[in-house]
């Protein structure tokens, strides 16, 4: 009996087992066969992304391909800016050499145009125009071309400056920076958003100190009759210093058509020297102003104010593609009064640099008390073949 009883319990477990094993062998069956089917879908992913890949090497390959074929293949500047705090990288390309060679010839000043760039000077100024004038005496110390009306930029703001002085408005009225200061001729940058409100001596101060545009159209805006009223007193205030060769068609200076010489800008700041408040506000070196409750920091154009060598009454700096670099200056030299013009320099340091050139001139002539004994000659640079 017991035999018996054991040799079921026997059967029953073979019996059992092959359920067993058949139901391990379905469970692995099933996960193999999702394993498979995942290790197929990943393939699959991976050569979607690798054609793709391909695809978008083709296409790259095949623009560059047809960019070479066509003599342009530019190459790409990778910028970085943050768009409403989201992070955006965009590609630009870089001017080819001949799109450069093309920008530098149309970019030619006035003055080049003119021929005076072939004018020679014992000094190798890099100014195409330079007058340099004894504030007290009015002998000439240096000269070149300075007969010679050319675009003067910024150099018009300190005309600006004096038709807002003549007109005792009050320096202490807020005014506001409206879309009609915005420059639509040159597309220049400012600093001073439209609707900012600033008072009349702020916006002076930084037009001349910063030569600020947008404070420069918002000063001659607020003049009695408008702009043009404005303008025709910049003319007429011309004409009573006796600058012929000036005219003026805006308060900042951005129009090529504000023409001036080197012989008529030294009147003009001869005059301009004479008031206080423009003394100041153009040879600060820097200052915070306050727009619509804003603090805002303000540098001056000419570094050399900041250099304790330098003993500058007045200065003002200018600058468009048209007039080249242009810098006036009234500084004390050597025991002189000394009223320096440039127009027309090349290059961003280079009107400062003929500062300091005809500084050291003027260092080697006989100090001031000794000039009635030994007067220097005047020094004229000649330009061959030109008509002066």
């Amino acid at each position: 009996m017991f035999k018996l009883a054991v040799a079921a319990v026997v059967a029953a477990l073979f019996a059992f087992s092959p359920v067993q094993a058949a139901g391990a062998g379905a469970g692995a069956g099933a996960g193999a066969t999702e394993q498979a089917k995942k290790s197929s879908a990943a393939k699959k992913k991976v050569k979607r992304k690798v054609v793709r890949k391909t695809t978008a090497t083709r296409t790259k390959k095949s623009k560059r391909q047809e960019l070479a074929a066509a003599g342009d293949r530019p190459r790409m500047i990778r910028r970085v800016k943050t768009v409403r705090g989201k992070r955006v990288v965009t590609y630009q390309p870089v001017r080819t050499a001949a799109a450069a060679v093309a920008v530098g010839v149309a970019a030619k000043t006035v003055g080049d145009m003119a021929g005076l760039d072939n004018t020679v000077d014992p000094l190798a100024l890099r100014s195409n125009v330079a007058y340099v004038v004894d504030q007290n005496s009015a002998e000439v110390l240096f000269e070149k071309n300075a007969n010679v009306a050319l675009p003067i930029a910024s150099l018009t703001k300190l005309m600006t400056g004096m038709v807002v002085m003549d007109s005792k408005q009050d320096l202490d009225e807020v005014l506001r920076v409206t879309d009609d200061d915005v420059d639509r001729h040159k597309f220049s940058s400012s600093r001073l958003p439209v609707g900012a409100s600033m008072t009349r001596r702020e916006l002076l101060h930084i037009a001349l100190m910063s030569s600020e545009n947008r404070a420069a159209s918002a000063l001659g805006r607020n003049y009695p009759g408008g702009i043009s009223a404005f303008v025709g007193a910049m003319n007429a205030k011309a004409r009573q210093l006796g600058m012929r060769d000036t005219h003026y068609v805006d308060s900042s200076g951005l129009s090529s058509r504000n023409v001036s010489s080197g012989r008529d800008l030294a009147k003009l700041v001869m005059a301009a020297h004479g008031d206080p408040v423009l003394r100041e506000f153009s040879t600060t070196p820097n200052s915070t102003v306050q727009a619509s409750g804003r603090t805002m920091h303000y540098r001056n154009t000419n570094y050399l104010v900041s250099l304790p060598d330098w003993n500058i009454g007045l200065q003002k700096t200018g600058f468009i593609n048209e007039a080249g670099r242009c810098l006036v200056m009234q500084a004390m030299i050597h025991g002189r009064n000394v009223v320096m013009v440039f127009l027309d320099s090349k290059g961003k340091m280079s009107r400062t640099a003929d500062a300091g050139r005809i500084r050291r001139l003027i260092e080697s002539l006989p100090d001031r008390m000794d000039v009635d004994a030994i007067r220097p000659s005047t020094i004229t640079a000649s330009a061959p073949g030109l008509a002066r």
